[in-house]
């Protein structure tokens, strides 16, 4: 379905409006214009369009049974997984980390790759039975300029996490907190929230600017170290009293849902040259011999003088591009939602801080590449004075836009948003959202940044007893 010229024309036009204007493509969004394109259509052409209603009922023995199939197996699934997410017990960990820190992203890549667990969907049985693959929530999250981070997950995967985490940050705390997003009421009528998604503004394999280009793989001297999320956690750091903001990055490992080709999907829906699951690696390889096409110089034969393509002879961005795309599609890599929320008292609202949180992701942004871009489905239905019911339906995605962040959740329903055409989330490799959250290195001085005054350990084995 997603190679259908039509549907990636429509998916890029419904991006765009969303991007754009705000406007979600949500049920209700698209039932109204429907409704008016319906009958618009009866009203101009009453012949064809009777015909095609008489057509339709007449074949309906036909397509009914198959769409009431296909209906009551996706309210199966959603009742299934629904139960199964439920069943778990989750819990919020908070990571403290000391003050002499001298890690490089490049441990928060190595944990990320730790945590990049498949298990739960290996047979059409355990998903049949609702199961799914874990996953995780990494938090950024500012308490009136106090930044902490977060890792959310499953209990039973805490003893993972920590050591992991132990393993690649020695001197971190990691201690159980409780939910801050549940210390606030969080309502529209007492507070006023803000929100939003990211999504990347090109295709996946296409890399944003990493850590690797800001010469992060390695330790540095400090004054030399140029940390691209100091940016983010100074902006954090700067809001005032009454004032929070929070950043989620929910996470799962990719496994092909975006291409139709994922598990839970038909057998043979999309695969490769191989007959695998079509994954982000093959749309990289295609993306390269794209570039490879267009760097041919065409020649005269002079035997036949037919115009002939000449060997790829790629410039050197064109060079330099590939060669990115091709690291960035040998690593793992997870689906990714990206959102943020701005929670303020009334008295209090800075409409910079929204201007901000727009952008809170352009440093990583690589010109001709690829980046991280804000959709704004806070700004809608609010232009025109004949505008009706503005209020009760802002207020209505607010209360969903909480619920949500608070259920952690992006990839299942009730909170589902990989969309019509699956474009609502994105694929980062580990080294990609290892940039856009890692622990930051004692380089970062932001004032909120909230540190340990010493490193802390185990008791050493051999104490007496």
């Amino acid at each position: 379905m997603a190679s259908l010229p039509f549907l990636k024309a429509l998916s890029e036009l419904k991006k765009d409006i969303t991007n754009r204007f705000g406007i979600r493509f949500d049920p209700f969004t698209l039932l109204i214009p429907g409704l008016i394109f319906l009958f618009l259509s009866y009203v101009l052409m009453p012949g064809p369009v009777t015909l095609a209603f008489s057509l339709s009922l007449f074949l309906s023995p036909v397509w009914l049974p198959l769409l009431l199939r296909g209906g009551v197996m996706k309210l199966w699934y959603v009742l299934k997984r629904s139960e199964f997410i439920a069943k778990q017990k989750y819990i919020l960990l908070e990571i403290k980390p000391p003050r002499n820190l001298v890690k490089t992203p490049l441990a928060m890549e190595a944990f990320l790759s730790s945590i990049h667990l498949t298990g739960g969907e290996s047979t059409w049985w355990a998903r049949f039975k609702g199961g799914i693959r874990p996953f995780w929530s990494l938090e950024i999250a500012s308490f009136e300029g106090k930044v902490h981070f977060f890792i959310w997950t499953r209990a039973n995967l805490r003893k993972i996490v920590e050591g992991q985490l132990y393993a690649q940050y020695p001197g971190v705390q990691i201690v159980e907190a409780l939910d801050y997003t549940r210390l606030i009421s969080a309502k529209p009528e007492d507070w006023v929230i803000w929100g939003c998604d990211f999504n990347a503004t090109g295709k996946n394999p296409l890399p944003i600017k990493t850590y690797i280009e800001y010469q992060l793989d390695s330790v540095q001297k400090e004054p030399e170290q140029v940390d691209p999320l100091s940016n983010l956690i100074e902006f954090m750091s700067s809001i005032g009293k009454g004032e929070n903001i929070w950043l989620q990055f929910v996470i799962r490992p990719h496994q092909g849902e975006r291409y139709g080709a994922g598990p839970g999907t038909k057998e043979g829906t999309r695969r490769n040259a191989e007959g695998k699951v079509y994954t982000w690696r093959d749309e990289g390889k295609e993306l390269i011999e794209e570039i490879r096409k267009k760097a041919r110089n065409p020649y005269v034969d002079p035997a036949t003088g037919e115009e002939r393509p000449g060997f790829p002879n790629p410039t050197k961005g064109e060079s330099e591009l590939m060669g990115a795309i091709d690291r960035n599609t040998t690593k793992l890599a997870f689906d990714v939602g990206v959102r943020g929320i701005y929670i303020v008292k009334p008295d209090t609202f800075n409409v910079g801080i929204t201007s901000h949180l727009i952008g809170l992701f352009k440093p990583f942004t690589n010109t001709g590449w690829n980046g991280i871009n804000s959709t704004k489905w806070m700004k809608r239905f609010d232009d025109y004075p004949w505008e009706i019911g503005v209020a009760e339906r802002k207020n209505y995605y607010r209360r969903k836009l909480v619920e949500a962040y608070r259920r952690r959740q992006f990839f299942y329903d009730p909170f589902f948003h990989d969309g019509l055409f699956g474009d609502e989330t994105m694929i980062l490799s580990t080294e990609e959202l290892a940039t856009v959250f890692h622990i930051p290195s004692q380089s970062v001085q932001a004032p909120g940044l909230e540190r340990i005054s010493s490193a802390t350990s185990e008791a050493p084995t051999n104490l007496p007893t």
